[in-house]
């Protein structure tokens, strides 16, 4: 079954240490260069891509002078998932290069952004040596990461665990608060953005006219709402699973979706850490159901947890301090260590993508 291995850290025996090390300075300053969002996107097309070759090698076997399942390991493992757009890298960098650039050029801020701009993932920073160099660090920084993740042994996913250090080391190096202080009743409470107060930038910003609690979607915050996509996002992907056998098809066509939040279309929903999750859950489902119906279920109840764990995350990690933390990458790495440690202790019967 494909996807029972774990998302590489890619590479890692295969190449020298350095050869990685080099190309993740240079995976974290395209990151910046590109914009942490945008970087993001080109890494659900080249997933989607590689796991359609894998598809496809699946169905024809190996190809002369090719030996199987290599093209498509070499696209989304040492690409997609690696040196290159690794989320860990290139989305980390780019997150890093914004919480820099939001201290550092808030004269770069867009007009009228009510958000700190160290929240800007959209933003591209083109050939800005400095900012290039912030990301290339933070590129390195989250190679490291994932590859003492594994080394460790940590029953999670360790390119999303790094995403998540990483934003949170990035916001305590470049001077902002680690969590924030709410400005409502609690880190939970969402309500003074709905009344849409305003705050002095007492937190870490430099803007006068910050929303006093920042949802890092606007339009995906309201608990029924998450709950709502996660369990579509979880059944789609749980289908994909059961008919292709690729746990991450869904993950790809999912980040790929965000090109259309990054051209400005309204209301897209986030949800990727959706997708992932809900093929886990039907990877997971199937052999302990036996049902491909009751599968799809469990994909979409698996979906609708991980949008939730997303939104307490963005709620507390996210919406009070300048920078941005991904609840995502926070999401997958929490639902998966759960999915590890239950596979540990033989509850369940295969621990989805992780190789353990």
């Amino acid at each position: 079954m494909y996807g029972i291995v774990q998302i590489p850290v890619v590479g890692m025996e295969a190449e020298p240490f350095a050869v990685l090390l080099i190309t993740a300075l240079a995976g974290g300053a395209f990151g910046a260069a590109l914009g942490a969002l945008p970087s993001f996107i080109f890494t659900g097309f080249v997933v989607f891509l590689g796991e359609g070759l894998a598809i496809l090698e699946r169905q024809i076997g190996t190809v002369e002078a090719v030996p199987k399942g290599e093209i498509a390991t070499g696209l989304t493992g040492v690409i997609g998932f690696g040196a290159i757009t690794g989320p860990h890298i290139a989305f980390a960098g780019g997150v890093a290069a914004s919480a820099y650039a939001g201290k550092k050029y808030p004269e770069m801020a867009p007009d009228g952004d009510e958000y700190h701009f160290g929240k800007d993932i959209s933003y591209a920073f083109g050939t800005k040596p400095d900012v290039l160099a912030v990301g290339a660090a933070f590129g390195a920084l989250g190679l490291l990461v994932s590859r003492v993740s594994s080394g460790l042994g940590v029953p999670t996913d360790g390119i999303a665990l790094s995403v998540v250090v990483t934003a949170l080391v990035a916001r305590v190096a470049f001077g902002y608060p680690l969590l924030g202080r709410p400005a409502g009743s609690g880190f939970l409470d969402m309500t003074p953005f709905e009344r849409g107060e305003k705050r002095a930038a007492t937190d870490g910003g430099t803007a006068s006219a910050r929303l006093a609690t920042e949802p890092w979607l606007p339009h995906q915050y309201q608990w029924s709402g998450v709950t709502a996509i996660g369990l579509v996002g979880g059944v789609l992907a749980g289908y994909i699973w059961l008919e292709t056998g690729s746990v991450f098809m869904g993950y790809g066509i999912s980040a790929m979706s965000l090109l259309f939040l990054q051209l400005g279309v309204e209301k897209i929903p986030v949800t990727h850490h959706i997708t992932l999750l809900g093929a886990v859950g039907a990877a997971v489902g199937l052999p302990v159901f036996g049902s491909e119906a009751v599968a799809l279920l469990a994909a979409g109840a698996l979906g609708g947890v991980t949008g939730l764990v997303g939104e307490v995350a963005q709620r507390v990690f996210y919406s009070h301090s300048g920078t941005h933390v991904d609840p995502p990458a926070m999401a997958i790495a929490v639902v998966m260590f759960v999915v590890g440690v239950l596979y540990l202790l033989g509850v369940l019967p295969n621990a989805g993508y992780l190789g353990l």
